[in-house]
């Protein structure tokens, strides 16, 4: 039987268009987390707005978002990697796009490191480890999302078994640059923040 393609990517991008940072503001504390800090919906402004719990709730439920359609996917179409890697781009474009803030989000660094944990698991963890290492050394997450995306790709070319799967990386690691757009700026300028701690409402 031929997979439902539209309706598998579409769902995909649905689920990872659900605004966790932002609904999670709503039910923690009543507020629009756009409204602080950096105005992103992604787990690094709701940690300084909200506090280390709703960060990491928020975190690991964009990890989710983009983990849990691969890995069904690949379950239910296990011949199809080009369904699992559309899945997943869907996802990643859903949490940066997503249709129920009007068509704002992260900026898919969460979702995406899902994605590859269901596609590559071996360098994500290379990817994973170089994030927290880059970030206990400089406390910058955007800095260390740019390296541990570099590192995915490196690893990749390595060790990922398709070429497919090697484009797919390559390609995740430019749109995390192209999000993280207005951080590089910053960071050239000298003028990026470091994590410090949750502000006050």
């Amino acid at each position: 039987m031929k997979p439902p393609v539209l309706l598998i990517w579409g769902a995909s991008y649905l689920l990872g268009s659900i605004p966790t940072g932002y609904w999670l503001g709503k039910l923690w504390k009543g507020v629009d987390v756009r409204r602080f800090g950096s105005g992103n919906l992604g787990a690094t402004n709701v940690f300084r707005v909200l506090g280390k719990g709703a960060g990491a709730v928020t975190l690991a439920l964009d990890i989710a978002k983009g983990l849990a359609p691969v890995l069904l996917v690949r379950r239910l179409f296990p011949g199809e990697p080009w369904l699992a890697i559309g899945a997943g781009a869907g996802a990643i474009l859903g949490h940066t796009t997503s249709v129920f803030v009007g068509f704002r989000g992260g900026k898919g660094v969460a979702t995406s490191a899902g994605v590859f944990l269901a596609l590559l698991p071996v360098p994500s963890c290379v990817a994973l480890a170089t994030f927290a290492v880059c970030l206990a050394i400089t406390r910058i997450v955007s800095l260390s999302s740019l390296a541990a995306a570099l590192a995915l790709s490196a690893a990749s070319l390595f060790l990922a078994p398709s070429r497919a799967l090697r484009g797919a990386a390559v390609l995740v690691t430019i749109f995390v640059f192209w999000t993280h757009r207005h951080n590089i700026r910053r960071l050239m300028n000298g003028q990026e923040l470091r994590i410090q701690g949750p502000g006050k409402i």
